[in-house]
């Protein structure tokens, strides 16, 4: 007969824990945070019946509450720089898209902030990448806080939804959809513990209209749509962190004028309801960079004096923690010295560490051709004419991530140390030169989450499903977008 899933979850936890009604109380951390968090995630992340997997979610929420490393929002910290009370140049917010190895990525971020007292990091997943490497929100925070909990992180965890971004030819078909769509996502992904949120409704910018504020409506109004509607949602004593965009990446860059159009635009919109804190920009840098027919990406000329401008714009004026860099992770590495002294308030970094992972070393080679494989059959729609073999591998290479995922989590010691060591190194470099080394300190001063305890799973005899928070008060749904 097989086990209860209560029944199960109690006796994995041994002495290390024990269950008292919603509440995890940790006994021994040193055990919880061993071999034990490791069973967990992979349940959490792999296991073929939905109760147990529920179960190891609910089991790893509630120690990363218990033990001092829980979901938080970083707004109280953004809202300090906007008032200048944290000074614009003294860091850049690293905010870092874990696409593969997530469990392996996550721990070596907490293993080298913590050994350099970074505080001021953020773990991401973008709307696009949860489809594709096969991450849920409910999953992904599973394995950030695990990740957390087995690195003896203390202190909060910033995991943020980044580029929920409005399609603009699904808005052109059907907008109610559209709309619909991203409401379910935010809602989703607040549930599962997402306190950090970045909206992309830059995509519908609309160039053909006569003045830059028409231009830039239709972004505006839907970015204070979605602004409301996940304040809505958001758990009692959260200010969740919103971020807008005004320039889409890869495009021409942003000006002061269409900053001002925007942030005009959607404080009118939005009304007196809390607003973004942040507003992605656009200066020269593409998603992934362009790739060379070698398969090398070709240098970029960022405009570091738009993003200082903007930086300072958003900051005087409308008392935003400042502009986000998107599409920077592949820049050669005495470039992000710049960021901080530009007032750039968050940077953020993906495709570089995909690219550690299927170039630097470690991957085993079998493992790496047969990924390279799937992607020569599955990905050949994808192909433009001209293109080489390795300029159409490097673009599609992210799309085996998600088919590969429990391969990529079972590649074996060795090559995860080899993986490591090469992931370590490039944060060493990240840390020190965006200026997050020693900012610990500032969020412990700004950022005191609160108490966030999520209702036992139904499968544990509780009264909760996956995914779902209480703090002071139960969610909210508004009932917009349904």
């Amino acid at each position: 007969m097989t086990a209860a899933p209560s029944d199960a979850l109690r006796s994995s936890l041994g002495l290390a824990a024990t269950i008292t009604g919603d509440r995890l109380d940790v006994l021994d951390p040193g055990a919880f945070r061993g071999p034990l968090t490791d069973r967990l995630v992979r349940d959490a992340v792999f296991a073929a019946a939905p109760a147990t997997r529920d179960a190891a979610r609910w089991a790893i929420w509630a120690a990363s509450q218990a033990l001092g490393c829980p979901s938080a929002s970083i707004h109280d910290l953004y809202v300090a720089r906007g008032r200048g009370d944290v000074p614009a140049d003294a860091f850049t917010v690293p905010a870092i898209n874990v696409r593969a190895t997530t469990y392996l990525t996550a721990r070596t971020v907490f293993a080298v902030a913590r050994r350099r007292e970074v505080g001021a990091v953020v773990l991401e997943i973008a709307k696009s990448e949860m489809a594709y490497t096969e991450q849920r929100p409910d999953e992904y925070a599973a394995v950030v806080l695990a990740a957390a909990l087995r690195e003896g992180w203390t202190g909060p965890v910033f995991l943020q939804g980044d580029h929920f971004q409005f399609n603009a030819t699904r808005w052109q078909a059907d907008p109610d959809a559209e709309v619909n769509g991203l409401h379910d996502l935010a809602r989703e992904a607040v549930r599962a513990g997402f306190l950090n949120i970045d909206i992309d409704a830059s995509t519908l910018v609309n160039l053909d209209r006569s003045t830059i504020a028409d231009q830039q409506w239709v972004n505006a109004e839907r970015t204070a749509d979605l602004t409301r509607l996940i304040r809505g949602v958001q758990p009692g004593g959260v200010t969740i962190s919103i971020g807008g965009e005004i320039g889409e990446v890869g495009k021409a860059n942003s000006t002061e004028a269409e900053l001002r159009a925007f942030l005009g635009e959607y404080g009118a919109a939005l009304g007196a309801e809390e607003g973004i804190a942040k507003v992605s920009i656009q200066t020269g840098t593409s998603h992934g960079g362009v790739v060379l027919p070698d398969g090398s990406v070709a240098p970029v000329a960022l405009d570091f004096d738009t993003l200082g401008r903007l930086s300072t714009v958003a900051r005087e004026e409308y008392g935003l923690a400042g502009c986000v860099q998107h599409g920077a992770s592949t820049l050669p590495e005495e470039a992000f010295g710049h960021f901080p002294i530009a007032g750039c308030a968050e940077i953020h970094l993906a495709t570089g560490f995909q690219n550690i992972l299927f170039d630097g070393g470690g991957l085993p080679a079998d493992l790496r051709a047969e990924m390279m494989a799937w992607c020569l059959v599955n990905c050949a729609d994808e192909r433009k004419p001209g293109e080489t073999d390795e300029q159409f591998l490097y673009k599609t290479r992210k799309k085996a991530l998600g088919p590969f995922k429990a391969a990529l989590w079972d590649i074996g010691a060795e090559a995860e140390a080899e993986i490591g060591a090469h992931l370590a190194a490039r944060l060493d470099v990240l840390f020190e030169r965006l200026g997050a080394d020693g900012t610990r300190d500032v969020v412990d001063r700004w950022v005191q989450p609160p108490d966030l305890p999520r209702p036992m799973p139904a499968a544990l005899g509780g009264t909760g499903g996956p995914g779902v928070l209480t703090g002071q008060d139960t969610f909210a749904d508004d009932g917009s977008g349904e």
